[in-house]
């Protein structure tokens, strides 16, 4: 009865319930409250209000932008064990606070490591929106991204979010769009950039052209990956802390790109990332087992198939992944 009053404006949504809604339905409260918002009241004088802001964002110091990155690192473990659907209003806050350091900081000094926390914090807000089905909020994350990284004047950032915004207009029907895109981020890097973030960018690349049906160019631009992925068991890069690559990452990611190719190979190398999979990556393990289903049903190994996509959704149902789910009930729907 109450979803029906709501819908029809005969009651509004309590406090109580868009808490709940908000974090079973991934939206922000200005989505669920269809853009309402109560005005402010006025300030009696601007200027005394301006000034307080910018000397707040003044006083913003290795500290406090050091605080601001520990925050978007454990909303990143979070959302990887659990799931973005839980983290909406959490993440919410923290680009708010972020953005507000950031509007009323003057001097350059103080606004680049600000930004630069930005642009880290609004890709990971992105991708979550992604996997939230979001893809509108997902977009605008990915510009404000793009915004602060050229405030802070780093094109690694700059580039890692064009590659990720890609995969907006890659999942709306648009891979070549995207991989356009794609390849406009690796000239954005220049000769710059860290080789692990050129890996990914290559591996982006050949996804990018496995979707468009480009066989050629995709494989060249996996060799390219793989070419430039640094041995070892780490896979984070103090200068990218966004990308998760190493040899193990990039096995699951080649035999994705390869399903999607139809490639006999996929199946080796998924079972081979299957085997060193990190446990804490859920909606990663999620992902794997969709890609194995996919692989298996190239194959025409329909129990097989079946077998992981059974595994698959009981992953995404844990992290309430709408992207995940999506592949895999239409993946289902070819048994």
């Amino acid at each position: 009865m109450y979803v029906s009053e709501w819908e029809n404006g005969k009651r509004s949504i309590s406090d109580r319930y868009a808490a709940i809604l908000r974090q079973i339905l991934g939206v922000t409260d200005a989505e669920l409250r269809d853009g309402l918002v109560v005005a402010a009241p006025p300030v009696t004088d601007g200027y005394d209000d301006l000034l307080s802001r910018i000397d707040s964002a003044s006083s913003v110091g290795a500290s406090m932008v050091k605080t601001f990155s520990d925050q978007t690192e454990l909303l990143r473990t979070m959302d990887r064990q659990m799931g973005a659907s839980g983290l909406i209003d959490q993440m919410t806050g923290h680009l708010a606070a972020l953005e507000d350091a950031l509007n009323f900081a003057v001097l350059p000094g103080t606004r680049r490591p600000v930004a630069l926390a930005l642009a880290g914090a609004s890709t990971l807000a992105a991708w979550q929106a992604i996997d939230s089905g979001a893809v509108e909020r997902a977009w605008r994350h990915y510009e404000l991204a793009k915004r602060a990284a050229r405030d802070a004047e780093d094109p690694m950032y700059l580039a890692h979010a064009m590659g990720e915004q890609a995969y907006v207009l890659c999942e709306a029907g648009r891979p070549l769009l995207g991989l356009d895109l794609v390849r406009d981020a690796q000239r954005t890097l220049g000769r710059g950039g860290s080789p692990r973030l050129w890996a990914w960018m290559y591996a982006a690349e050949a996804e990018l052209c496995a979707h468009a049906g480009l066989r050629d160019e995709c494989r060249r631009a996996l060799d390219s990956a793989m070419a430039n992925t640094p041995p070892g068991a780490e896979d984070r890069d103090p200068d990218m802390p966004s990308i998760f690559l190493n040899g193990s990452h990039l096995a699951r990611w080649r035999g994705n790109i390869l399903g999607l190719l139809g490639d006999s190979d996929a199946v080796t190398s998924l079972y081979g990332a299957l085997d060193v999979v990190d446990p804490t990556f859920v909606r990663a393990q999620a992902g794997l087992h969709t890609d194995l289903a996919q692989a298996h049903l190239a194959r025409a190994e329909y129990d097989d198939a079946h077998t992981h996509l059974r595994q698959a959704r009981l992953l995404a149902n844990r992290t309430g992944s709408v992207r995940q789910r999506r592949r895999i009930d239409l993946l289902s729907a070819r048994l």
